[in-house]
């Protein structure tokens, strides 16, 4: 993700969000005055009448899945981790899901390097009409850009947290979906390409696929994208464009937050603005919001680069992001 760095930090002054949350009250009635709610939730006082029965997210277990990861080596398009991971990453969920999709696709670079990527969809509730969509990257990067050291601008990124944390958390959702069933349809889709570059002519390139070949079809009521969920020092600020055009979206997922307790971890006080795949679904029609972590380390020291790596990333945090996108899952009859 190349554009992260680049991309324009704003800051919303207080009466922009106030008008935010009135269109949200407007939307979606009186709940929404659990958005924002800035303090964190003691274990003790966490919202539980609303909470439906359900599996509870294995943390250590998705910790583990991102570690075996980065273990491959990095996940870059062409290379043996490259295939060792979409083999482990397919046994893995046909192990759990009704349905898996491998989805090969082509792409040629601006340079006019040939890429052979993949796409894989694991689909729960298949008898469902009504469905939603879970996505993420599972590809890493091929150069550490972003290294303060010149001799490694050229190295692969490992991508512990920018690929292989999105990915463990969809498994461990996949797991949790099999143990009990969702109420409603969902899809899991695992896109490659997304962070080849070194532009944004070649990124994304999963996400642009599936929009055009299979989201009409598969028609998800919405979608959420999870990208970087595993910093130790975690904040998921609402981004711009998530707010834009899933408000309901982002509404529903930082009540969820709210209520389990996060609500300090998700912010509603500030946001940020981002180029990642949820614009590739949002431009056929798709309101998407994307969870993401705009700062990697100190002043996102660690964001393409070869500190990407396990000890730089906490199952707690995987465990919180995990807890939410089940909880907008389970709740959603």
């Amino acid at each position: 993700m190349t554009m992260k760095m680049k991309t324009e930090m704003i800051k919303i002054v207080d009466s922009f969000v106030s008008l935010k949350k009135l269109i949200f009250v407007i939307l979606m009635g009186p709940s929404i005055a659990l958005l924002g709610c800035g303090d964190d939730v003691s274990e003790s006082s966490r919202v539980t009448a609303t909470r439906v029965e359900r599996p509870d997210f294995d943390a250590a277990r998705a910790f583990e899945d991102l570690v075996t990861q980065v273990d491959f080596g990095s996940r870059v398009p062409g290379t043996e981790a490259h295939r060792l991971q979409l083999e482990w990453m397919e046994a893995q969920l046909r192990e759990v899901a009704d349905t898996v999709i491998i989805d090969p696709f082509d792409w040629v670079t601006s340079e006019g390097e040939s890429l052979n990527l993949t796409n894989v969809i694991a689909r729960f509730g298949t008898n469902f009409d009504r469905r939603i969509l879970l996505l993420t990257h599972w590809d890493s990067r091929p150069t550490a850009d972003q290294s303060s050291d010149e001799a490694s601008k050229s190295m692969s990124v490992p991508g512990a947290n920018d690929g292989a944390s999105g990915t463990a958390v969809l498994l461990e959702l996949a797991r949790m979906f099999s143990e009990q069933a969702p109420p409603l349809g969902v899809d899991l889709l695992f896109t490659d390409g997304e962070d080849y570059g070194p532009t944004t002519d070649d990124m994304f390139l999963g996400a642009s696929h599936y929009a055009k070949n299979r989201a009409k079809a598969d028609d998800p009521s919405f979608a959420i994208l999870l990208d970087m969920v595993a910093d130790m020092d975690p904040s998921f600020p609402v981004e711009a464009y998530s707010l834009e055009n899933a408000p309901q979206v982002v509404q529903r997922v930082w009540t969820v937050a709210s209520d389990l307790g996060y609500g300090r971890y998700f912010p509603m006080s500030s946001t940020s603005r981002v180029l990642d795949d949820h614009l590739k679904l949002i431009e056929v029609g798709i309101p998407t919001i994307d969870i993401i972590d705009f700062d990697y380390g100190p002043s996102n020291s660690f964001w393409h680069t070869l500190r990407d790596i396990p000890e730089n990333t906490s199952s707690r945090t995987l465990l919180m992001v995990g807890d939410v996108v089940a909880e907008v899952v389970y709740r959603n009859r």
